[in-house]
């Protein structure tokens, strides 16, 4: 076993400008073009609504297997859980636990009985099989207005962490280091304020166009090859992450001991500034190690930049950045013993750093053992971060939840047989294990390898990966190793953009607007609509969340309330009416949403870390969410007149009404 190590002999921009990587990278991004292409070819030869947005319902099982998991896989997997797993430690597997059974829920539950229906009413779109069922138009336009909207939200982490992957993988090139600097001058001259840096920036509109231009071209087939692919190289790069982080971590036990003895960090606000006015402009690059000193009295204290900062020509300082204070006596030695005998680089000549503000941890300040044990160290809320009944809540989040997403609905619908659902569901168990268990010890394993990221911490995937690959001495496998979340990130954003257009192109326009539109006419609809959802979602990224994972368990969260119990009382009671599915899909998503709404006004404070929802009896507001679907939709159904006769005939044969 090897002792720990951490990489910070060399600026972590100079690993992270690899030309290896960048050119594995793109050589993958090519080829997710060429499936796209490919996509296309089949898809001039075939009916377009049924292809481009269902794919001819001729999904297999390997296919069902990895675009089910690829498209489950989003943000909140490959940023934003790895962000809470290196905040909080070891306690983050209880929270992902119950994704194993995610494949029972999903695709047990309601897989052969959605296929089937969808097959037998020819519906491409869940509204349309809320529209089919019920003989209402009003619940189809009810239910894509949800879906929509609540996915058009979901796209924005989504955005945000491709453009991260991008802004790390091309840290300290030429291209994006001109652009950055060009579009940072420029808005400066016109006395603009960016919301983010200006790297960011750049790569979100190269990331936007990338796959916006593949959605768009390929539609749901060269999703689902893409998917495939992707799902395949998300699985090659956790496990070769996992070996070598526990390689060069020492092991679990090295890393848990270590963990252990570590006190919460400091998290601060800095400002650069410097002696004299010039021409020039000043970069201190993000992830930069540096002592700050006050005055001469005070004792050193070693910080490390989250962020880009720029002293723009002809200005005196920089705007305020965040930094994390390492106060581990412990891993002060091991950073500073990282470099060329124990001494950090210089900062500019010129140029001094003023600390603005230092949080404190509200549970945990000098505490050791937060990070094995529970609760961790949360600076928004005393109590911790993960209770017992918090746990058993995410529980059945995960497993309800993921069954209840309308994404995960268009798979089933798309698969060939009931016979490809039944085998799809050992093998999709099988595959989330490969990748979740696996994240929690890579990103335990990245608390000791990569300190100082607490600021921006749904950084940690891509920041690990380059770490990994230059401690192996492999900078080009950093391309396929970020090509991991990239992939998972790309999955969702074109499976929803999809969704979203489907659902307006067929819901709206040709069920209500124009029932005799032309298929040329639907295809020129359909590119529109997703080029314009996309770049919508794009924009909302210029001004994205700090955690990835709370937009994503709130949005995913409200997904589930408004559709998991509609959408069994559709399939499985014949008694069942427009009514209640309704009262189900309002009260369930108004119920969820309530909670979050209260226990945000409660806080009373909109730049909160973290939204804290209200838990009544400590149960998350997805279990109420859930609970007050099936109630009012029980309720509604039984106050309101039966279905007809010929409906309940249409969908569960000649037989009177329960």
């Amino acid at each position: 076993m090897i002792e720990p190590t951490i990489l910070d002999a060399l600026p972590l921009a100079q690993a992270m400008g690899s030309t290896s990587a960048l050119v594995t990278f793109t050589l993958y991004s090519l080829l997710v073009f060429l499936l796209a292409w490919a996509s296309h070819r089949v898809l001039s030869g075939k009916g377009f609504l049924s292809e481009y947005f269902l794919g001819s319902r001729g999904l297999g099982v390997i296919a069902v297997t990895l675009t089910y998991g690829a498209t489950s896989a989003s943000a909140g997997s490959f940023a934003g859980f790895p962000a809470l797993i290196y905040t909080h430690g070891w306690i983050l597997a209880l929270w992902i636990a119950s994704y194993m059974v995610v494949p029972i829920c999903g695709l047990g539950l309601m897989g052969k009985r959605l296929n089937l229906i969808a097959r037998r009413t020819g519906a491409i779109t869940v509204p349309e099989v809320f529209r089919e069922r019920f003989a209402s138009p009003a619940l189809a336009l009810v239910s894509t207005s949800i879906m929509a909207t609540l996915l058009v939200i979901y796209l924005i982490p989504q955005f945000k962490l491709g453009s991260l992957l991008l802004k790390e993988l091309l840290a300290g090139s030429a291209p994006l280091t001109h652009s950055a600097n060009g579009l940072a001058e420029l808005t400066h001259r016109w006395g603009v304020n960016l919301p983010v840096d200006a790297e960011y920036l750049v790569c979100l509109f190269v990331f936007g166009v990338l796959v916006i231009a593949y959605t768009t071209w390929g539609g749901f087939r060269a999703v689902v090859w893409t998917d495939i692919m992707q799902g395949f190289v998300m699985l090659f790069g956790v496990l070769t992450m996992l070996v070598l982080a526990l390689y060069f971590a020492g092991g679990i036990g090295r890393v848990t001991d270590q963990m252990a003895e570590m006190l919460p960090p400091r998290l601060c606000v800095l400002q650069f500034e410097r002696d004299a006015k010039s021409g020039d402009s000043v970069r201190i690059e993000s992830d930069r190690w540096l002592f700050v000193q006050q005055t001469v009295a005070d004792r050193p204290r070693l910080m490390r930049t989250n962020q880009l900062a720029v002293i723009p020509a002809g200005a005196m300082k920089s705007k305020e950045v965040k930094a994390v204070e390492i106060i581990t006596s412990q891993e002060i030695t091991r950073i500073t013993e990282s470099f060329p005998d124990g001494e950090l680089p210089a900062l500019p000549p010129g140029v001094k750093v003023r600390v603005i503000k230092v949080q404190f941890y509200a549970a945990g300040d000098r505490q050791r053992g937060h990070y094995v044990s529970a609760p961790g160290p949360d600076p928004d809320n005393a109590g911790g971060f993960l209770m017992a009944g918090a746990a058993v809540s995410f529980f059945f989040y995960w497993s309800l939840s993921g069954a209840g997403q309308p994404g995960n609905m268009v798979r089933l619908m798309a698969a060939n047989s009931s016979r490809t659902l039944r085998r799809s569901i050992a093998a999709l168990s099988i595959y989330y294990s490969l990748i979740y268990f696996p994240l929690v010890v890579i990103f335990c394993s990245a608390r000791v390898l990569v300190p100082g990221l607490d600021q921006t911490p749904d950084r940690i995937m891509p920041v690990m990966a380059f770490t990994l690959s230059e401690l192996a001495g492999a900078p080009w496998l950093a391309g396929l190793l970020v090509a991991a979340p990239f992939a998972a990130a790309m999955s969702t954003v074109d499976s929803f953009l999809l969704m979203i257009t489907s659902s307006l192109v067929r819901d709206i326009y040709q069920k209500n607007i124009n029932p005799n539109v032309s298929e040329r006419s639907i295809r020129r609809l359909s590119y529109l609509c997703t080029l314009t959802v996309g770049v919508i979602a794009a924009l909302g990224a210029v001004y994205p969340p700090k955690f990835l994972q709370d937009l994503v368990v709130l949005v995913g969260g409200g997904l589930s309330c408004a559709f998991l119990m509609p959408m069994l009382l559709t399939l499985y009671w014949p008694r069942s009416n427009r009514q209640g599915v309704l009262a189900a899909m309002i009260c369930g998503l108004g119920t969820y949403l309530s909670l979050y709404i209260i226990g945000f006004v409660r806080s009373g404070d909109a730049g909160q870390r973290s939204w804290q929802p209200l838990t009544p009896l400590g149960i998350n507001p997805l279990v109420w969410g859930f609970a007050a679907s099936l109630l009012f939709g029980l309720l509604v159904t039984r106050a309101t007149p039966r279905p007809s006769s010929e409906i309940v005939a249409r969908f569960f044969g000649p037989r009177e009404s329960a």
